[in-house]
């Protein structure tokens, strides 16, 4: 039997408390009247059908409530119309209606939206009416004062009202469209700091990796097979790569400054060093019984993109080094292809030998394979990465046009 649990105990009640500002206007309003009425000082003069003290009761019914003008708008509206008229059947009080034309200010500040958008134009309707049938039944031009004290005692506070509330209610959407624009430009700035970080590690990544991956096999064959002439020769590449190795991080140092105007210029890889980079490969991996061949189908004609050449030599050049690390004694062949038409695709293959491979490897993290994807979604192409039968198999489409910006 579940247990029935403890009643929570009572919150706290939430005591009333009014603005001190509702609190004067109540005091000052309740006073004025009193001393008004004391004086003698009546509002509607021989207008009346009870005794003078019967002023009194709609003054201090309605000063009262001032202290709820913010809370229950609706209430003091609909109180305060009944006691400002009740207040022309006394002998009238001043103060009785300027407190009338307060609430009638708060309603449309602190009421509801339909409200505020109604009072002005029922209080301005109401307004017409009385100076119209007070003309028409007066025939006196004194008769236009009524409708004029009406607008005053009405329209005027219920205008007032709704103009400041939609003067506080457009600062409001101003404020919240700053904030929003604000928001969104850190957003933007956060995102375009995320681009260029991931950027920088592409670039980190395929500019050196290449010469640690070939730096890792030599070393460890140097350690792990006692022949001097094996240890001369892995020093050799070792120093090769170490040299161009430092050459890139000093090229890629240049590129995060800020090049000044007396600079030179950094210049971009493009397809036209892949005989270099597959050199360097038969270089690095002659001691692992790899050789390299570059097969180039692109016709001759005018340049691609900067962007596209420098995301397909960064493909070709992770896949030489994953190469490096992973693939079998044989041949890596790398192709080349662009059919020539305007917006084609600029095809680039890998294919690489896939079986146990003896001898020592360089430990792989996976962060090439997401580079080259990265850079080929940048540029709204597809790639490919897996095993095909006895090789691996790379596979880049690369629009020949920028679509995007490419890191």
């Amino acid at each position: 039997m579940t247990p029935t649990p403890a009643p929570a105990p009572d919150a706290p009640a939430k005591t009333f408390r009014p603005h001190r500002d509702d609190v004067l206007l109540a005091v000052l309003g309740v006073l004025l009247g009193l001393l008004l009425w004391s004086l003698g000082i009546y509002s509607t003069g021989k207008r009346h059908f009870f005794p003078a003290w019967a002023a009194l009761v709609p003054l201090l019914v309605l000063g009262p409530l001032e202290l709820l003008r913010r809370t229950a708008p609706n209430v003091t509206l609909a109180v305060g119309i009944l006691g400002v008229i009740a207040d022309q059947f006394t002998v009238g009080n001043l103060g009785t209606v300027l407190i009338f034309t307060d609430l009638m200010y708060a309603a449309a500040v602190y009421g509801k939206p339909a409200m505020a958008r109604r009072l002005p134009a029922s209080t301005g309707l109401i307004t017409i009416t009385i100076t119209i049938a007070s003309m028409a039944w007066l025939r006196t031009p004194q008769a236009l004062m009524t409708g004029v004290l009406t607008g005053i005692v009405s329209f005027g506070p219920a205008l007032t009202g709704a103009t400041l509330r939609n003067h506080r209610e457009a600062a409001v959407a101003a404020r919240l469209r700053a904030e929003q624009t604000a928001l969104l430009a850190e957003m933007d700035r956060s995102q375009a700091v995320v681009a260029e970080r991931a950027r920088m590690a592409r670039e980190l990544h395929d500019m050196v990796a290449n010469h640690l991956s070939a730096i890792a096999i030599h070393s460890t064959a140097a350690l792990s097979i006692d022949s001097p002439t094996t240890s001369r020769e892995a020093l050799g590449v070792i120093r090769e790569n170490s040299v161009q190795g430092l050459a890139e991080m000093r090229r890629l140092i240049g590129l995060l400054r800020d090049a000044g105007a007396e600079q030179e210029a950094v210049a971009t890889p493009s397809l036209h060093g892949l005989d270099t980079l597959l050199g360097q490969a038969r270089v690095n991996g002659a001691a692992s019984g790899l050789d390299f061949v570059l097969l180039d189908d692109r016709p001759s004609g005018e340049p691609l993109p900067a962007p596209v050449e420098l995301a397909a030599y960064r493909i070709v050049q992770e896949s030489l080094t994953n190469a490096l690390k992973h693939a079998a004694p044989g041949t890596v062949r790398v192709r080349v292809s662009h059919d020539g038409a305007e917006g084609g695709m600029l095809t680039v293959r890998v294919d690489s030998p896939y079986r146990d491979r003896p001898g020592p490897r360089a430990p792989g993290s996976g962060a090439g394979l997401i580079g080259m994807r990265e850079r080929t979604e940048l540029l709204g192409g597809e790639f490919s990465a897996g095993r095909a039968g006895s090789v691996w198999l790379v596979r880049a489409d690369l629009p020949a046009e920028e679509k995007a910006v490419a890191g």
